[in-house]
């Protein structure tokens, strides 16, 4: 581990002045890499599915991964998307001119070794990798041991990318044991060749990182994300959106956990909701006064207002108003994502100015919580700290910053 880190600090010197040109060159070449060895990708994600099966992981687990010949395409798209993203590094953030003459320019820089620990998501290699490099980061990546396959098998189109490139091969490292102890060592820093870590995984992860890190971190701990169907919802956007944002995928972190519908449309709106909701599939979990109108339901309980289900699952209240909304979400929201379905514009901007989660949404699913569905090509993951990186971390999250200051000889009385 002290040997990756110190040969991936070596490969982020000429990573951080790396043309625009050579960055890209070597993403249009993981991304042809991928889909050329996507056979062999599939070969080493079976191995994963089915080590997975005899460890009895949960749903949700396997559906993060498992691999198809879509997911594949769509990896290899994603890294050609940010390879189409614009460069953000030597980028002007801002400019003035002091009364004594200083020209002070604020610049975009690479933070310089990121270390990103996952689990279970083959697709945050090629992800992080692609998205470091792009921000003139090197990266290490330690996935999980459910994934070792598939990762290493990504892994090695990424290195082939950098090498037609004729970029540093150690820009791109993956962490080729599953012993935990690795991750230990990457928490205490590499010996100071860590600048910062990303924790993608289940709540036992990201907590141990936030707690032992000696470097910073950016991190959710979990996404309990809350839909709100206002008295002016129109009902059936409602019932798409709600469908959608808890069955489309529930595993993801924005996938909606509480469903918190205004108490004056009980009658209009809350069982063809509810009605939609379990025809997909979904358990509902209600609070007294929804069971009453909904007795095809399971009594909730107040761990369900704090839980983060990653199933098929979804706790349902009854509230007075957008007001009685945000007063919910403000005390059990892990502050990730929420959405408001209303046509009523002072109800929602009322919840996008009181709510202090890092994405908010109005009229639209809460799984568009995604740096590639934000137009960032991808992310890494979704921060919900209040320093630096917020949101989807993405290439421009991936920087720092710098002053120059250009001056004609001042000096200072």
């Amino acid at each position: 581990m002290a040997a990756l880190g110190r040969r991936a600090h070596v490969a982020a010197r000429p990573l951080a002045v790396a043309s625009t040109e050579a960055k890209n060159a070597a993403l249009t070449a993981m991304a042809d890499a991928i889909r050329r060895n996507d056979a062999q990708i599939l070969e080493a994600n079976a191995i994963d599915l089915k080590n997975g099966e005899e460890a009895g992981l949960s749903a949700s687990f396997m559906d993060r991964l498992k691999l198809t010949p879509e997911r594949i395409a769509a990896i290899a798209q994603g890294i050609r998307e940010i390879a189409a993203l614009a460069d953000p590094v030597g980028t002007v953030i801002a400019a003035w001119d002091r009364p004594n003459g200083l020209h002070i320019e604020r610049v975009r820089t690479p933070l310089g070794v990121v270390g990103v620990i996952y689990e279970s998501r083959p697709n945050v290699t090629a992800d992080a990798g692609a998205l470091c490099l792009k921000a003139g980061n090197a990266v290490i990546l330690r996935g999980g041991s459910d994934s070792i396959n598939s990762s290493s098998a990504i892994h090695a189109c990424l290195v082939e990318g950098l090498k037609a490139a004729g970029l540093p091969e150690d820009a791109i490292q993956l962490v080729p044991t599953t012993d935990r102890a690795a991750v230990g060592e990457m928490l205490k820093g590499l010996s100071g060749n860590l600048d910062v870590i990303i924790p993608r995984g289940g709540k036992s992860l990201v907590a141990r990182v936030q707690a032992e890190a000696r470097v910073p971190v950016f991190a959710h701990l979990e996404g309990i994300v809350h839909l709100y169907i206002d008295r002016t919802a129109d009902l059936e956007m409602a019932k798409k959106i709600a469908v959608n944002a808890k069955m489309r995928r529930t595993g993801i972190c924005g996938a909606a956990e509480t469903l918190l519908v205004d108490r004056a449309v009980t009658g209009t709106h809350l069982v063809p909701i509810l009605a939609a909701l379990k025809d997909a599939g979904c358990a509902i979990r209600a609070d007294a006064e929804v069971l009453k109108a909904f007795p095809d339901a399971e009594p909730a309980t107040d761990a369900d207002w704090t839980s983060e289900y990653l199933d098929a699952v979804i706790s349902v209240k009854l509230v007075d108003g957008v007001g009685k909304a945000i007063d919910h979400i403000e005390t059990f929201s892990s502050h990730h994502t929420e959405a408001i379905v209303a046509e009523d514009a002072a109800a929602v901007e009322r919840f996008f100015n009181e709510i202090d989660s890092a994405i908010l949404l109005h009229n639209a699913s809460t799984q568009f919580a995604d740096g590639g569905e934000f137009g960032m090509g991808a992310e890494i993951g979704i921060a919900t700290g209040k320093m630096h990186a917020r949101g989807p971390v993405g290439v421009e999250q991936l920087t720092s910053f710098k002053y120059r200051v250009r001056g004609a000889g001042q000096v200072r009385s």
